[in-house]
């Protein structure tokens, strides 16, 4: 599996404007360069630099226009913005931060029937603009249903807005923010455009130190004409979902960036260091931390390209995307908090150094299964998902790999956010079946334990309104998609064996682990402990195959360093 590495882009795109837009962004780090990353970083700078560089290449117009609304070479395009993703998270989590926010505050753009407004976004951005998503609020976070911020009408065909949002991107520079409102005489959601710079917007503060900019912003007698309505109603509401669905896909493209880099600072500092005679990456325990976080970040990598695939081959029939997708803002992210982790306990204080990238990396790998969603909430959805995926697997077509260079449509037209339980799923079975593998092998037996529990100690309705136990088995039911995401990218890619089965060393421990903590939980019966129990597994170790994979690791120890 290849990392990305900057010192050779060479994933393929069937344009040449894709191939430019990475090539440029990548251009535009090198010449920065490491320690003024890292100055304004400490400096808390706001990124001017790059957001002008964006502009006069036209990175965000590029890659965030709908087809029809910009130049020939615009387009929403997942596959080309999982790479974009990957390598801002790459350079550094801001520089993702102010591109990922956009795409929150375009989602309600796009998915409204505002000619208008859509054809004024593609003006902006292909001026450099930027966007915001006007969602969350102080009190109450991104609880929908407990929205402050009011539109009251005003008798002559427009409304007055008011009150705070809170923890929003961009906000102080922002062309437009997408503004989620309640309608005070209909009780209605509505979306609406909102100027920054007409009256009644009051950028109040930037609620974090850092370089990114999360505004808490006031409207105050706002005026809402008609023309900046974007959605109404369940539409409102829908697009809200819908939007989220799209936007926090890309957390674990930064996660998956950052933790690249990482891996190769690290290799690189622990391979050059000698101690006790010996070098670091001679240590047996140092192979077995590198050979896991390599492990990981292949698998993380693979399960996101995997689930664009089905994210760009959606329709109102095939909704398989809304298992996988939440799967990619949970797993992939709290799995780079693991690779971190994995790699900190190797270089250790060199990890607190103000001069590296990890330092950086250490703390904002944190933020990303927290970042506008936590682990809870995605678990949560995950788990509704749970009996269809099991108990009743229809036919479905195959999804290839989609790395057409088409326009998403379908993401921006995705319908009701309801149903979720009416979603059904291809047979996961078969694909492990093609793979004779020995920890595939176990994985599959611990799998069936779990089957076996949810049909012969089926938790409760008591136990199901219960989100500790909730929380313990949705990690143990997210692993088995996980696992079967990576295996048909395994298997499109063609990734070798032993890398497969090692991946699977570490799957299979960490089913062990999840297990246990189900095992524990108190409201965990006795029956189902004693399921528990037949899913805890030893992976069946391969000296040679281990050996194998640790030499792909450790080739990569001087594969990249940043420009200083």
């Amino acid at each position: 599996m290849t990392l990305l590495n900057p010192r050779h882009l060479d994933r393929p795109y069937p344009d040449a404007r894709s191939a430019e837009v990475m090539r440029r962004t990548v251009e535009f780090f090198e010449a920065k360069g490491l320690q003024k990353v890292k100055e304004d970083d400490r400096a808390a700078v706001w990124y001017r630099d790059f957001l002008e560089f964006a502009r006069q290449e036209r990175l965000f117009a590029t890659m965030c226009t709908r087809a029809g609304y910009g130049a020939p070479d615009c387009r929403w395009d997942t596959w080309r913005i999982c790479e974009f993703a990957e390598i801002l998270g790459f350079y550094g989590l801001p520089y993702w931060y102010t591109w990922q926010v956009s795409v929150l505050g375009l989602g309600p753009i796009w998915m409204s029937d505002n000619e208008a407004v859509k054809q004024q976004t593609g003006r902006l951005l292909e001026e450099g603009g930027i966007f915001a998503y006007g969602l969350s609020e102080k009190a109450h976070g991104a609880d929908l249903y407990s929205t402050e911020m009011s539109m009251t009408p005003a008798g002559d065909g427009t409304w007055r807005a008011n009150g705070r949002k809170y923890y929003i991107g961009n906000g102080n520079e922002a062309s437009l923010v997408s503004t989620f409102a309640k309608i005070t005489d209909t009780g209605e959601w509505c979306f609406f455009a909102t100027d920054p710079a007409r009256p009644g917007y009051t950028c109040v503060q930037n609620v974090v130190h850092s370089q990114n900019f999360v505004a808490e912003y006031e409207l105050a007698d706002y005026v809402v004409r008609p023309e900046d309505i974007l959605l109404r109603g369940d539409a409102a509401w829908d697009a809200a979902l819908n939007t989220v669905n799209i936007g926090k896909y890309n957390l674990g493209w930064a996660s998956i960036g950052i933790c690249t880099h990482a891996f190769y600072e690290a290799i690189h500092h622990a391979a050059n260091r000698h101690l006790y005679g010996m070098a670091v990456t001679d240590f047996p325990h140092v192979k077995a931390l590198f050979t896991d976080a390599y492990c990981r970040l292949a698998a993380m990598k693979l399960v996101a390209l995997r689930t664009a695939d089905y994210m760009r081959s959606a329709s109102a029939d095939d909704r398989r995307y809304l298992l996988y997708n939440p799967v990619v803002k949970m797993k992939v992210t709290t799995q780079g908090e693991d690779v971190i982790n994995h790699m900190w306990d190797v270089i250790a204080a060199k990890g607190f150094e103000k001069d590296t990238f990890f330092e950086m990396a250490a703390r904002d790998i944190r933020a990303l299964p927290k970042l506008e969603g936590t682990v809870h909430v995605n678990i949560a959805l995950i788990v509704k998902f749970m009996e269809n995926y099991f108990f009743h697997p229809v036919d479905l077509p195959p999804v290839p790999r989609r790395d057409d260079p088409a326009d998403d449509a379908f993401l921006f037209n995705q319908g009701p956010a309801r149903g979720l339980g009416k979603i059904r799923f291809h047979d996961f079975r078969p694909i492990f079946e093609r793979f004779d593998l020995p920890n595939v092998r176990l994985f599959q037996e611990q799998t069936r334990a779990l089957e076996q529990m949810l049909m012969m100690a089926t938790p409760t309705k008591e136990q199901a309104a219960d989100i500790d136990f909730l929380l313990a088995l949705g990690e143990i039911f997210t692993l088995v998609v996980y696992a079967q995401l990576f295996l048909e990218n395994a298997e499109i890619y063609g990734v070798e064996a032993d890398l497969v089965d090692q991946v699977f060393d570490v799957l299979v421990r960490d089913f062990s682990r999840f297990a246990v903590i189900l095992q524990g939980k108190p409201t965990t019966t006795a029956a189902q402990a004693e399921h528990c129990l037949q899913m805890i597994r030893r992976p069946i170790p391969d000296p040679e195959r281990y050996g194998r994979v640790w030499g792909q690791v450790f080739a990569l120890r001087d594969a990249y360093s940043m420009n200083p």
